[in-house]
């Protein structure tokens, strides 16, 4: 017959065991966040129709980046998903990523499901600090200038270069089209606390630099080298 002792060993054994589960699940799920973002980031590269809109990357700030951004709706929809985002660094590299989620609401005659990859391209100063806020809402935000493209981004490079971030997006489904306006971007705190071990804001993981180098980001950081 088990005994009291044997019964909480197990016991704690167990919610051991289930602790470093819900870690590695945790680390897997932000880890496959970044390997998605990097299959993004292929795709972009490979779009024929960006021509020389690799223009927009090599003079971008920063790089957010959304592999899977659902929105869906029969009356009442919404747009979600989780995404990166790396600043440049000195050396003409990549910085290691921070984790936010984007998500908005909407209600009107709208019926469809849409799946769209975005790449945000930072092109300014003033753009790349309204990242680093608590939240900060696309189209509310006072004095940037933001510009959506399809996959006609070559078509439309010479005349945005006074944007602050240019949106591409390829999408596909039933809506006739894609706006962010209204969207709230914030950071993903839970994302950013297990991918470094312990709490980081964006500030700290995208501007001072002061977090642990991540391995699982090197080939996304690689991406977007070739990308720019």
């Amino acid at each position: 017959m088990l005994n009291l002792k044997t019964i909480a060993a197990a016991a704690c054994v167990a919610l051991t065991l289930g602790g470093v589960s819900t870690r590695a699940n945790a680390a897997s799920d932000e880890q496959n966040l970044i390997d998605r973002a990097r299959i993004t980031v292929d795709d972009l590269h490979r779009d024929k129709e960006f021509g020389n809109a690799h223009d927009l990357m090599r003079r971008a700030k920063g790089i957010m980046i959304v592999p899977s951004l659902v929105k869906g709706g029969f009356f009442f929809g919404g747009e979600g998903g989780d995404a990166v985002l790396l600043t440049r660094t000195g050396q003409g590299g990549w910085s290691q990523p921070a984790f936010y989620t984007l998500a908005s609401a909407s209600f009107g005659l709208q019926i469809g499901l849409q799946q769209s990859e975005l790449v945000l391209i930072v092109l300014s100063d003033r753009a790349m600090n309204a990242f680093m806020q608590d939240e900060f809402k696309v189209g509310a935000q006072a004095g940037l200038a933001i510009v959506t493209l399809g996959s006609m981004a070559e078509a439309d490079t010479t005349s945005h270069l006074n944007a602050d971030i240019v949106v591409w997006a390829s999408s596909t489904g039933a809506y006739a089209g894609l706006t962010l306006n209204g969207s709230l971007i914030k950071p993903r705190d839970t994302y950013n606390a297990g991918y470094y071990g312990h709490a980081e804001n964006p500030v700290d993981i995208l501007v001072k630099r002061d977090v642990p180098v991540q391995p699982g980001s090197s080939n996304l950081q690689q991406a977007l080298t070739n990308a720019s």
